[in-house]
């Protein structure tokens, strides 16, 4: 008797998986190379212009949908690297630091840090990655987001207690 052929693989956008993959990769950045993270990181760059109000807002909605999103595509359960909406969820909340109108330099240094946290994955960030399934991807972003802000805001705080404008950020 022959051996059972292979099954076919279900195409990765049928049967429902096209906005799910859409929203975990944010509209296909995920697939850029190299360093998709980055690029996703990149993407809400622009949210700093909606200020702290508006980068935690985004934070929020892109946390919940990267959950939706993850939860519903088995194999984004591992953290691929095309799976990016943690990475914009997590650099929004390093941009919700900054203070409304901020500069290149603020953008810059928000971007630098988040990476940074989420890439050597200090502490709490590296124990959020190793927990398993949507809520591990989607944490350990959420808290480089967190600790990059936490750092900006002592930066800002700093500055302020030294009499140093603010114009920097």
């Amino acid at each position: 008797m022959a051996p059972a052929p292979l099954p076919v693989p279900t195409p990765a956008l049928a049967a429902g998986g096209l906005l799910p993959r859409l929203v975990a990769s944010m509209g296909g950045v995920g697939f850029l190379r190299p360093a998709p993270g980055s690029w996703g990181s990149a993407l809400v760059l622009p949210a700093a212009l909606l200020g702290p109000e508006g980068c935690l807002a985004l934070a929020a909605l892109l946390a919940l949908l990267g959950w939706w999103a993850v939860e519903r595509l088995p194999e984004a359960r591992a953290d691929p690297g095309w799976v990016v909406v943690d990475e914009g969820a997590g650099q929004c909340l390093a941009l919700a630091a900054l203070p409304l109108g901020a500069g290149a330099p603020g953008l810059i240094l928000a971007f630098l840090l988040f990476r940074l946290f989420d890439i050597a994955k200090p502490g709490p960030v590296g124990w959020a990655d190793r927990r398993k399934g949507s809520t591990g991807v989607m944490l350990d972003d959420i808290i480089a987001g967190a600790l990059a802000a936490t750092v900006i805001l002592a930066l800002r705080a700093a500055a302020a207690a030294l009499g140093l404008p603010e114009g920097g950020f």
